[in-house]
C-alpha cells in the first residue's frame, strides 16, 4: 500500500465518521437505526413541546408525566396498528398485481375479438 492509498483510506474514513457524527449531533433521545429520520423529527418536536410547556406554564411536569405514562400504552397500540395497516397495503398491492398478470395471461389466451 503506498502513501496515497494510505492517505485516501484515512480521509474516507475520516469523512464517514464525520458524517456520522453529524447526523446523530444534537440528538440527546433515542435516535432508531431503521427509521432516523422520524426519530429525529420526534425528537424534535418533544424538545419543542417541553420548551413551549415551559415558556407558557401550560402544565406542571408531574402532570405531564402522568399524562404521557397514560397515553403511552395507546400511542403503542396506534403504532402498532400502523404498522398492521402498512403491512396489509403492501400484501394488497402484492396481490393486485398477481391478478393483473393472471388477467393479462387469460387475455393472451383468449386472444383478439
Amino acid at each position: 500500500m503506498t502513501i496515497v492509498e494510505a492517505l485516501l483510506v484515512i480521509i474516507i474514513i475520516a469523512l464517514i465518521a464525520f458524517l456520522i457524527y453529524y447526523y446523530f449531533r444534537g440528538s440527546a433521545g433515542k435516535v432508531s437505526i431503521t427509521k432516523p429520520m422520524e426519530s429525529r423529527v420526534d425528537e424534535y418536536l418533544d424538545r419543542r413541546f417541553e420548551l413551549m410547556i415551559d415558556e407558557w406554564s401550560l402544565i406542571n411536569r408531574t402532570r405531564l408525566q402522568s399524562f404521557r405514562e397514560a397515553k403511552e400504552e395507546i400511542l403503542s397500540k396506534d403504532e402498532t396498528r400502523v404498522a398492521a395497516l402498512k403491512d396489509f397495503r403492501e400484501q394488497m398491492s402484492e396481490n393486485l398485481v398477481r391478478l393483473e398478470e393472471r388477467l393479462n395471461a387469460l387475455e393472451k389466451q383468449i386472444g383478439p375479438k
